[in-house]
Order: C-alpha cells, then structure tokens, then sequence
C-alpha cells in the first residue's frame, strides 16, 4: 500500500523490456524436440553427424505441378530451368529430376507433377532450418522468371521444411488465439464484473504474465533445450491462471468494500485471504509442472518450465501488481451502483441466493450427489480402456502448411515415404572390419531382403540396392576401386559409406499406406531382426534410428518414468494440502478426485479424437503424460478456492456442514466465471492446427468444465457433508 506507485513503476518497466524481448522468442525455440538421454535412435544419429562425411546433408523433396505433362515441351523446359537453378544454390550440392537420371519414378502417373531430390552441402540441423525459405524464394524466383510460370505450383516439402512450417504455424496460432480470445475474455469479465475498470485488471495481468514468461524463456533457451510447445503452453496457462487469481482477489476485494470497510483495509484482508488462497493455489499448479521436469523428453520438460516460470509470475503479479493497482482505483472496480452507497449489488441478493439453495440441497442429499457425481465421471473415464499410445495415424503433421500439402500430395502420387525413411546403421567395431567385404556385403544384403519383405515396406536403399539386379561378385569387385566409385557417384557412396569405411548406412523407405503408428512397428521389427542378425553381420554391431525410432525410444522412456511423475505429483500435493488444512483426509479426497478428473478428461480424449470419425487411432505419448500433470495442478486451483473458504467459514462456526454451504455459496460464483474464462481460453487453443496443442487444449477445456461442475459443485461439497468434523482432523482434535 505505501510503495503502490514504486511497484507500478517497476511492473511498467519489467513489462516494456519483457515485451521487446518475448518477440524474439520463437526464433529460439527448439523444433524437433525428442529425448534428452542416449537412445539408440540419437545414438545412430550421432554416428550419421561423426562416421560419415558431412558434405552432404538432408534431401529436401521439391514437388513441381502443372496443368500438362513434364515429358516434354513447355513443361519439360520449366522443370529443367528450376533444377538447374536450384542447382546453382551454393548450400545445393546435387539435384537429381526426371531430366538428369532419365527415372520415371520422378514423376506422377498422369506425368503433371514431378518429383525433385535437392540434396544439401550442409548437415548440421540449425542450418539445414535455415534453408528452407531461401530454397522456397529460389523456386519463386525461377518460376516468375519463366514464362507462364504462374501457372505451375512448387512445393518444398521434407523432414525439416516440416518443421520449419511447425514453427510458423504455432506462433502464428498463438497469435490468432490471442487476438480471438481478448474480445470473449473482455465481454465474459465485463459481466462478471460489472464495471470497465474491474474487467481490465485481470486481463492486464494475464497479458502481462504471459510477456513476462515468455521474456524469462528466451533466457533460458540460452542454456536448456526449449521446445515451440512452450508458447502455446505459457499463453493458454499465463492467460488462465492469471485471469482466475486476479478474479479471486477482485470479487473478495469487492466484498470487503460491500462490508463498508474502507479502501486501504479492503485490500490488507484481501492479500491476507485471498492472496494467501493465490499463493497455495499456485503451490499446487507448480506442482503439476514440476513433475515433468523428471521426464526425458524436450518437449515435456520444456512444457514443466514454461509451466512453471508462467504460474510464478501470475502469482508475484496477483500478490504485488493488482494490489498497488486497487489502492489506485479504489471503489471504481465495484458495480454500478454500489460505489455510492457502498451496499451489496444484486449479486449477493440473487447470485448467492441460487448458489445458497444448491448448497443446502447437496447438504440435504450428501449421498444421492456423491452417487451421481461419481457415476457421471465413471462413464465418462470408460473409454479410457480403449487408449493406444503412438504416433497418431492421421493429422500429425499439419495439412494447412506447404510441407504438410507436399506430403499429402507425395501421398497420392507416392512417394511419401522418402521424407522420413527409417535409418538402419550396421558397424564393424573392430579396426580390421570393413563394410565393403564379402561377409559384410553378404550380411547386407541379407538385412536388405529380410526388410524388404515386410508389406509395410516400399523399398530399401543401401550399398547392395544401387543398381538393380547387381549379384554380391559384381558389388565385390565394384567397391574394390572406391576412388573410382566416388568419382562415378560420390553422393551415393558418401550417403552409405562412414569415412573410415568401417559403417554403413540403410535407409527403410515405407509404403504408402503405412502411417506412423504402423512404422512404430517396422522399427520394432527392424530391431528384432538387430538382435538375431545374419551370420555374416555376426561381428557388427546394429543400431535403428529415424525419426519413428526417436518416437519408439522416447515414448518407451517417458512411460517408464509414468510412476515416478504421479508419485511426485501425488506426495508433493498431499504434503503441501495436508499442511495449509492439517487435515488428512483433505488430501487424500482431492487427489482421488482430481485423478478421477484426469480419468474422465482422457476418456474424452479418447473418445473423440482417437475413436472418432476419421480418428488418429493412436495418442501421442505426451499427450496423456501432460494431461495428468497440467489437469491435476490447474484443478487443484478450485479445490483451494473452494477449501479455504470453507476453513475459514469453520474456524468460525466450528460447524462443518454451515461452513460447506457458506463455503460453496461465496465461491460457486467465482469458480464459474472463472472456469468460463479458462474454457474460453484452452477452447481457443482446441481449435489450432498443431495435433499436440489441439488435444492439450480440448483436454484442458474439458478438465476445467468438468472440475467446476461435477467436481467442486457436487462431489467435493457431498464428500464433505459425508465426512464431518473428520475433514479437519487432527487439526480439530474434538470430534463426534
């Protein structure tokens, strides 16, 4: 209250330098993501970045469409024109097209879309990102130049132009959600509130939270892997928590000014009261995301900080900003037409009223609402049993982008497999082994056909695969020059062949028709057949990698750490609830209800996007593991809400069922606008076209409907009802 203007003033300027930073943070963010431990799948890729020469790197796949066939022509001059400017690029070291290697397998079956292989000189991932739009302006400048060229479509398409349009689009989608959700929060606070002045406080902390997080993020992306997953992350839980503790202190501000007390006493007994709701409440999130920070994935660990650095901020701004910003504005956060008389508007009258009849209705009924409370979450965690975790089948990568359309595209005219093939290393440790000796080749090709054979399987391309119809004697005395074979192809024997010739590498293109979630089971099976090689590859060593494989290694890895997350999410909230309540069976009721939340949360997740119409038929792994501990920390916001009113209520009356209901009565207002303005917020973000973020926020809308309904207005208030004075046992040691 004495410092109000020196902590604006400081909150202006961490604000103003927090929002010329944030800007910036997307461009520092990591976008592939994967496991932070030594996984076979890294491991190959750390052998692909040291064994093998780095002059040649990623192949981005170029996909030219036009209204007439490529064979010749018009058409046919447009698409060697492209190449060869292409392959001018310095950073493009070859350009292989239907022009250049005569393949028919370049172009479509109706021969109006070509296929064109842009192999890199550079293989490190950060350059190879930063490739993608020059690649893309040098396709729109070579087509301009041509005449007729509008009438043809290039596409750039590939492992990493997927990614790069992953960034794009999550930062664009943060944006659209935040401009679409500023209006909707401010129309849903307005009526809340009442008054223009009472509505803008929540938002300018939400807001500000969410510049001030992400400012902290671009530090820390200095020193830790970050992935993009944490913008989306800190605007929906920077805007949600922000909004719901600056609406507890406001409404309990606004009662304290109804009770005619004066301004500067109004805001001591709010920070005393609901700040210290804020503060435990805040506790209890962090606790959430702190569990994922035991977890081994970039994308779950960055989510944990995010997570954490974003509800630490929301909280220091609820307890220092909005305080110093009430002492300024004073009654004009009230109603109209309570700031004169200082008397309750209609909501005590009538709002408080209906909440006051439900009250005693569950207090007259504990066990009929326990019943049906319980029942309705029961159904609703059923589907829960038909969960598959893996890569989704359909809608991973985004449709909307130009990678995600060239991928669809590769689809339907095939090919799509060559974007992301699985990545078959075989190395002969000893110093005398070499991967170009009979044995060697031998085993190889053995692998080969052993790989091929899989249905799943397009082709498989390695040392042995070259040239079609090529006996093992003829490769044997092919690579007995390997001068002589670079100098005829030196990109194909650099891609296959480690530099000291001791490594090799076999790259596993799928079919078509095989989705990831079947590709997780080509790895699987590529690496039983590591295990029983052939008696050739006996001495060698066999590692599988990929992207698919990342996905296998990370998502066995992150399962395994399941029981270590729940265990810490479960004691570090029973330690801290026991301990503000001294009770314990608080704890224990909330961490079965709040898990019952998180059931019934994954059901519907299950429900509608793996078991729906043209459902992903999997889940991806994080999605369940970031639901448990996002949904367990956020609903421990209402149950502190809900709680503490009601302690405060009995430390009064000593009378458990009087301080339930007064307990519901005075925050089923708060909780509901609150839970709207979550909704709002996570129902935003459901709507974006990432699948992870999407299925984060449907998941978290879904969690915060449920918990402000049929758990904090049902089965909290019956089980406390149920239990008497043993709520608040050993606290209160008199008991019936």
């Amino acid at each position: 209250m004495r410092a109000r203007w020196w902590v604006l003033a400081g909150w202006a300027s961490v604000g103003a330098l927090a929002v010329a930073r944030a800007g910036r943070v997307p461009e520092r963010l990591d976008v592939r993501g994967g496991s932070l431990q030594v996984t076979e799948a890294s491991h190959v890729d750390a052998m692909l970045a040291t064994r093998f020469r780095q002059n040649i790197g990623e192949t981005f796949l170029v996909l030219v469409s036009g209204p007439e066939s490529f064979t010749g022509g018009h058409p046919r001059q447009l698409l060697d024109a492209l190449c060869t400017a292409l392959a001018r690029e310095p950073y493009v070291r070859e350009v292989t097209w239907f022009g250049s290697a005569r393949d028919s397998t370049l172009l479509s079956a109706d021969r109006r879309t070509a296929v064109a292989l842009v192999t890199l000189s550079v293989a490190r991932a950060d350059s190879v990102l930063k490739l993608v739009i020059p690649i893309r302006m040098a396709l729109r400048r070579a087509l301009a130049a041509f005449p007729e060229g509008a009438r043809y479509r290039a596409i750039v398409t590939g492992d990493t132009p997927l990614e790069r349009d992953m960034l794009t689009v999550t930062t664009e989608d943060v944006a659209r959600s935040e401009r679409r959700l500023l209006p909707v929060a401010a129309a849903i606070l307005f009526i809340a509130c009442g008054s223009l002045a009472g509505a803008a406080l929540p938002l300018a902390v939400g807001f500000l939270a969410i510049a001030v997080a992400l400012a902290i993020v671009d530090v820390l992306a200095g020193l830790v892997p970050m992935s993009i997953y944490v913008l989306n992350v800190a605007t929906m839980i920077g805007l949600g928590v922000g909004i719901d503790y600056s609406l507890l202190m406001l409404r309990r501000f606004r009662e304290e000014l109804e009770r005619e007390v004066a301004v500067d006493q109004a805001i001591v007994r709010t920070v005393a009261t609901a700040g210290s709701t804020v503060a435990t409440s805040g506790l209890c999130v962090a606790v959430g995301f702190a569990g994922l920070l035991f977890t081994p994935l970039v994308e779950t660990r960055s989510i944990g900080i995010g997570g954490l650095v974003v509800v630490a901020v929301a909280v220091a701004l609820a307890l220092t900003l909005l305080p110093a910003l009430l002492a300024v504005l004073g009654t004009r956060v009230m109603r109209r037409g309570a700031r004169e008389s200082r008397l309750a508007a209609p909501r005590p009258a009538s709002e408080r009223a209906l909440w006051q009849r439900w009250a005693r209705a569950l207090a007259r009924r504990p066990g009929l609402a326990f019943a049906a409370g319980g029942l309705t979450l029961a159904c609703l965690t059923a589907p829960i049993a038909w969960l598959r975790v893996g890569l989704p089948a359909r809608h991973w990568w985004p449709s909307q982008t130009e990678a995600g359309e060239g991928l669809d595209l590769l689809a339907r005219i095939g090919g799509a497999g060559y974007v992301q093939p699985v990545r078959i290393v075989v190395d002969w440790p000893d110093s005398g082994g070499s991967a170009v000796g009979f044995g060697a080749l031998r085993g190889l090709r053995a692998l080969s056909d052993s790989l091929r054979v899989d249905p799943r399987v397009r082709e498989v391309r390695s040392l042995v695969d070259l040239r079609a119809g090529m006996s093992l004697l003829e490769y044997l005395l092919w690579y007995s020059d390997l001068t002589a074979v670079r100098a005829r192809g030196a990109a194909a024997l650099d891609l296959f062949l480690s530099a000291d010739g001791r490594a090799t590498r076999l790259d596993v293109v799928l079919a078509d028709t095989t989705s990831l979630l079947s590709a997780m089971d080509v790895v699987r099976r590529a690496r039983r057949l590591a295990a029983a090689p052939p008696p050739s590859l006996a001495r060698a060593r066999i590692f599988v990698g990929g992207y698919v494989a990342q996905n296998v290694d990370f998502q066995d890895d992150l399962l395994g750490r399941l029981p270590l997350l729940a265990g810490v999410i479960f004691g570090a909230t029973a330690l801290m609830l026991g301990l503000v309540f001294r009770s314990v069976l608080i704890p224990l009721k909330a961490i079965l209800l709040n898990a019952l939340s998180v059931g019934a949360t994954l059901g519907l997740i299950v429900l509608v996007f793996q078991r729906g119409s043209n459902g992903t038929e999997a889940i991806f792994v994080a999605v369940p593991v970031l639901v448990f501990a996002v949904v367990f920390g956020l609903s421990m916001d209402y149950e502190v809400f809900l709680l503490s009113r009601v302690k405060e209520a009995f430390d009064l009356s000593g009378d458990n069922e009087r301080a339930t209901i007064e307990g519901l009565s005075a925050t089923a207002g708060v909780i509901t606008a609150a839970a709207l303005l979550m909704i709002a917020v996570f129902g935003a973000f459901a709507l974006a076209r990432v699948l992870v973020i999407r299925l984060l926020g449907f998941g978290l809308a879904v969690a915060v409907l449920l918990d402000a309904t049929v758990i904090r207005l049902v089965l909290v208030p019956a089980v406390m009802q149920l239990a008497g004075r043993w709520n608040w046992w050993p606290g209160v040691r008199r008991l019936p």
